[in-house]
C-alpha cells in the first residue's frame, strides 16, 4: 500500500490540473467493480462539506522537462515521488469501498521519457480493469510525444482522456515550456477524435466520455479573446467535451513568469463565456474582439447587452427562444418556461415571480406586453448591474486542508 507521505505529494502535485471532469461516460459493470453512467458518477462528501468524486493523483511529480509555470518542473526544489501501477490500483480500490470516491483522475509528470511514462500510465489502467475488476470511471491524462499506439491502446480502458494545451499559442510554449510543441499536444487530440468518429459505428467502448485539455490564464500575455477563438476552433474541429482555464499562480521562481496570480475573477469570466459558446448559441466574435480581455464589472451576456441597446427591450410574450437566452439574467431553463408557460396566455412580471425566474439582471432588458419596469438611463443600468456582480476569492481545495472553505461553482446560467 501506498505511503501517507507518497500520497500527500503526489495529490498536492495534481491540484492544478483542473481539467478533471467525471460525466458522459456509458461504461457498464460486468461482473466487476464500480459503475459509469452518462449523467455522471456519485459524490461522497467529507466531514468539512468537501465534495469528492474523483482520485485526483498524478503517478509520479519526477519530471525531466522543466517548463518554467509547473510545480513539478526539473529545477524545482522540492518532494518528489512515484507510485507504482499496482500503488495506484490498490488505492484506488480501497478509496472506492470506503465510499471515498466514484472514480480516478490519473496524471503524470513526464518520468525519463514519454514512451515509458505512458506506458506506466497503460499498465494501470489495464491492470485496474482487468486484474482488479474496476468498472468505474477512468480519466487519463495523456502524454504529449507518446507513441500513437500506446495512446490509442489506452483510449480502449478508459472514459475520458485529456492532452492539456497549457498555453495559448506556440510562441508561449516555446518561451515556458521549450520542450512541447503545439503540433506534439494537438497530434493525439486529432487521432484520438478520427479514432473516435470510426469507432461510433462499432458501437464499442473507445473512449466514451470524449476528450477535454485545459489552458493556464495569466502565465503568458494572449489575451481572452485569442483564448477564447482557440476554444471555439478546439470545440469544433475536435469535438472536445471542455476547454478548463486555470488562473496562473506563482509556484516556481522564474524570471519569465509574473510575480502575482492571474486572480480566478478572469478565470470565471472565460467559463462564462465558454458557457455561452457551447449552449447559448453566441460566437466568440459576437463576445470579444481578438485583442480585448472580458469585463472585469459584467459577465459577458450583460457586457454583450449593453453593447447593443438596439436589440432591447425584448418582449417575453412575443420574443423567439433564440432572443430569449440571450437576456441577461434569463438561462435555457427559463427561456423554456417562458416559451411553455405562454401558451396558455400572456405573461405578467407576477407570473415571472410564480415561476421563479430571476428578475433581478432581466429586469432591464424585458417589457410584458409593452410595460417596463427596469432603469431607462444606461449609467443606472451599468451600476445596478455592477452591485449584482459579487464576485469572491476562490481556492483549489486540498484533500488534506484541515480549513473549512465556503466554494461556489464557477459555471452556470447567465
Amino acid at each position: 500500500m501506498i505511503s501517507a507521505e507518497k500520497l500527500k505529494i503526489l495529490v498536492e502535485s495534481a491540484k492544478f490540473d483542473v481539467s478533471c471532469s467525471s460525466s458522459g461516460s456509458s461504461r457498464k459493470n460486468k461482473g466487476g467493480i464500480g459503475n459509469a453512467s452518462m449523467g455522471g458518477i456519485c459524490h461522497s462528501f467529507t466531514q468539512d462539506g468537501r465534495c469528492i468524486s474523483l482520485l485526483k493523483i498524478l503517478m509520479t511529480n519526477n519530471c525531466v522537462y522543466d517548463c518554467a509555470y509547473c510545480l513539478s518542473r526539473r529545477s524545482n526544489d522540492f518532494p518528489r515521488a512515484i507510485a507504482t501501477p499496482d500503488e495506484i490500483c490498490e488505492l484506488t480500490m480501497e478509496f472506492y469501498k470506503r465510499n471515498y470516491i466514484e472514480g480516478l483522475f490519473l496524471s503524470s509528470a513526464v518520468y525519463k521519457n514519454p514512451d515509458y511514462t505512458m506506458e506506466l500510465l497503460l499498465e494501470t489502467v489495464i491492470k485496474l480493469r482487468k486484474l482488479y475488476g474496476f468498472h468505474g470511471y477512468i480519466h487519463l491524462k495523456g502524454i504529449p510525444g507518446a507513441d500513437q499506439k500506446l495512446i490509442m491502446r489506452a483510449g480502449e480502458f478508459v472514459d475520458r482522456m485529456s492532452f492539456n494545451l497549457e498555453l495559448p499559442t506556440e510562441k508561449s510554449l516555446r518561451l515556458l515550456a521549450p520542450q512541447k510543441t503545439k503540433k506534439s499536444i494537438l497530434t493525439p487530440i486529432s487521432f484520438l477524435h478520427g479514432e473516435k468518429d470510426a469507432d461510433r459505428s462499432k458501437k464499442s467502448r473507445f473512449l466514451p466520455a470524449g476528450q477535454t485539455t485545459q489552458m493556464i490564464v495569466g502565465a503568458s500575455p494572449e489575451r481572452d479573446g485569442q483564448i477564447l477563438n482557440l476554444t471555439q476552433a478546439l470545440y469544433k474541429k475536435y469535438a472536445l467535451k471542455r476547454v478548463y482555464y486555470s488562473s496562473f499562480v506563482p509556484t516556481t521562481n522564474s524570471a519569465l513568469l509574473p510575480t502575482v496570480p492571474a486572480g480566478l475573477l478572469r478565470e470565471h469570466r472565460l467559463y462564462q463565456a465558454d458557457w455561452l459558446i457551447r449552449f447559448y448559441g453566441f460566437s466568440v466574435g459576437e463576445l470579444i474582439s481578438e485583442n480585448e480581455n472580458l469585463s472585469k464589472d459584467y459577465d459577458p451576456k450583460c457586457a454583450w447587452a449593453l453593447k447593443h441597446p438596439e436589440l432591447f427591450p425584448v418582449d417575453v410574450n412575443t420574443a423567439p427562444l433564440e432572443m430569449l437566452i440571450r437576456i441577461p439574467g434569463i438561462g435555457v431553463k427559463s427561456a423554456y418556461k417562458i416559451i411553455s408557460a405562454r401558451r396558455y396566455g400572456r405573461l405578467s412580471i407576477t407570473d415571472f415571480e410564480r415561476m421563479k425566474i430571476a428578475l433581478k439582471r432581466a429586469i432591464h432588458f424585458i417589457t410584458f406586453s409593452g410595460k417596463f419596469f427596469g432603469s431607462i438611463k444606461e449609467n443606472m443600468i451599468e451600476r445596478a448591474l455592477k452591485s449584482l456582480d459579487n464576485s469572491k476569492n476562490y481556492e483549489q481545495l486540498s484533500l488534506f486542508s484541515n480549513s473549512e472553505i465556503n466554494t461556489s461553482v464557477l459555471t452556470g446560467e447567465l
